[in-house]
Protein backbone atom coordinates (compact mmCIF):
# COMPACT_ATOMS: atom_id res chain seq x y z
CA UNK A 1 0.00 0.00 0.00
CA UNK A 2 2.68 2.65 0.97
CA UNK A 3 5.06 1.33 -1.86
CA UNK A 4 3.56 3.61 -4.21
CA UNK A 5 4.06 6.87 -2.42
CA UNK A 6 6.83 9.16 -2.99
CA UNK A 7 7.57 10.40 0.60
CA UNK A 8 8.00 6.69 2.05
CA UNK A 9 10.42 6.19 -1.00
CA UNK A 10 12.51 9.17 -0.82
CA UNK A 11 12.56 8.46 2.86
CA UNK A 12 13.57 4.48 2.49
CA UNK A 13 16.26 6.00 0.09
CA UNK A 14 17.67 8.69 2.69
CA UNK A 15 17.82 5.74 4.74
CA UNK A 16 19.43 3.66 2.61
CA UNK A 17 22.02 5.81 1.91
CA UNK A 18 22.85 6.78 5.34
CA UNK A 19 23.53 3.13 5.85
CA UNK A 20 25.92 3.07 2.70
CA UNK A 21 27.56 6.18 4.50
CA UNK A 22 28.24 5.08 8.02
CA UNK A 23 29.93 1.89 5.64
CA UNK A 24 32.20 3.91 4.41
CA UNK A 25 32.94 5.85 7.62
CA UNK A 26 33.36 2.89 9.30
CA UNK A 27 35.63 1.53 6.99
CA UNK A 28 38.13 4.31 7.24
CA UNK A 29 38.27 4.48 10.77
CA UNK A 30 39.21 0.70 10.14
CA UNK A 31 41.79 1.02 8.21
CA UNK A 32 43.19 4.48 10.07
CA UNK A 33 46.77 2.72 10.71
CA UNK A 34 46.26 1.12 6.96
CA UNK A 35 49.62 2.41 5.00
CA UNK A 36 48.62 3.91 1.84
CA UNK A 37 45.17 3.92 2.35
CA UNK A 38 43.57 6.44 1.04
CA UNK A 39 39.91 7.99 3.00
CA UNK A 40 36.40 7.59 0.86
CA UNK A 41 33.21 9.68 1.56
CA UNK A 42 30.31 9.62 -0.35
CA UNK A 43 27.81 12.65 -0.56
CA UNK A 44 25.09 13.72 1.26
CA UNK A 45 21.71 12.90 0.50
CA UNK A 46 20.55 15.95 -0.46
CA UNK A 47 23.73 16.47 -2.93
CA UNK A 48 23.04 12.95 -4.58
CA UNK A 49 18.85 13.84 -4.63
CA UNK A 50 19.92 17.26 -6.20
CA UNK A 51 21.65 15.50 -8.83
CA UNK A 52 19.20 13.05 -9.71
CA UNK A 53 17.20 16.10 -10.53
CA UNK A 54 14.97 16.33 -7.38
CA UNK A 55 11.53 14.23 -8.42
CA UNK A 56 11.68 10.45 -10.01
CA UNK A 57 10.10 10.39 -13.29
CA UNK A 58 7.62 7.94 -13.35
CA UNK A 59 6.27 5.77 -17.04
CA UNK A 60 1.82 5.87 -16.56
CA UNK A 61 1.93 3.01 -19.09
CA UNK A 62 4.79 0.36 -20.30
CA UNK A 63 4.85 2.18 -23.85
CA UNK A 64 5.69 5.20 -22.00
CA UNK A 65 9.23 6.17 -21.39
CA UNK A 66 10.85 4.15 -18.61
CA UNK A 67 11.05 5.82 -15.23
CA UNK A 68 14.10 6.46 -12.87
CA UNK A 69 15.92 4.22 -10.41
CA UNK A 70 14.07 4.53 -7.18
CA UNK A 71 17.87 4.43 -5.79
CA UNK A 72 20.20 7.00 -7.56
CA UNK A 73 23.58 5.55 -8.27
CA UNK A 74 26.23 5.97 -5.43
CA UNK A 75 29.71 7.88 -6.47
CA UNK A 76 32.21 6.59 -4.47
CA UNK A 77 35.07 9.60 -4.07
CA UNK A 78 38.59 10.37 -2.40
CA UNK A 79 37.76 12.52 0.71
CA UNK A 80 39.32 15.75 0.63
CA UNK A 81 41.78 16.06 3.44
CA UNK A 82 44.86 17.77 4.02
CA UNK A 83 48.16 16.18 4.16
CA UNK A 84 48.69 12.64 4.11
CA UNK A 85 50.75 11.26 7.47
CA UNK A 86 54.20 9.92 6.98
CA UNK A 87 52.77 6.31 5.86
CA UNK A 88 50.45 7.51 3.21
CA UNK A 89 47.46 7.62 4.90
CA UNK A 90 44.91 10.09 4.53
CA UNK A 91 42.44 9.24 7.09
CA UNK A 92 41.44 11.46 10.07
CA UNK A 93 39.92 9.64 12.89
CA UNK A 94 38.31 13.52 14.05
CA UNK A 95 36.74 13.63 10.17
CA UNK A 96 35.96 10.62 10.31
CA UNK A 97 33.92 11.11 13.69
CA UNK A 98 32.00 14.33 12.41
CA UNK A 99 31.39 12.57 9.45
CA UNK A 100 29.68 9.88 11.35
CA UNK A 101 27.60 12.37 13.31
CA UNK A 102 26.38 13.69 10.52
CA UNK A 103 25.26 9.84 9.04
CA UNK A 104 23.59 9.54 12.08
CA UNK A 105 21.49 12.27 11.87
CA UNK A 106 20.34 11.64 8.10
CA UNK A 107 19.17 8.34 9.23
CA UNK A 108 17.53 9.81 11.93
CA UNK A 109 15.90 12.55 9.65
CA UNK A 110 14.61 9.94 7.62
CA UNK A 111 12.92 7.79 10.07
CA UNK A 112 11.35 11.04 11.20
CA UNK A 113 9.68 11.81 7.99
CA UNK A 114 9.17 8.37 7.83
CA UNK A 115 7.47 8.06 11.42
CA UNK A 116 5.72 11.23 10.77
CA UNK A 117 4.29 10.25 7.11
CA UNK A 118 3.05 6.89 8.80
CA UNK A 119 0.85 9.07 11.38
CA UNK A 120 -1.15 11.51 8.74
CA UNK A 121 -1.77 7.82 6.34
CA UNK A 122 -3.10 6.54 9.42
CA UNK A 123 -4.95 9.45 10.73
CA UNK A 124 -6.29 10.10 7.29
CA UNK A 125 -7.40 6.70 7.24
CA UNK A 126 -9.48 6.96 10.88
CA UNK A 127 -6.76 4.66 12.36
CA UNK A 128 -4.69 6.07 15.24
Amino acid sequence: MYNSLDLFQTAGAMARHAGTRQAVVARNIANADTPDFQAQAIAPFKDVYQDNGGAMMRATRPSHISGADAQPNIRMQQATVGDPSPNGNTVSIEDEMLHSVDVAREHSRALMVYRHAMTVLRTSLGRS
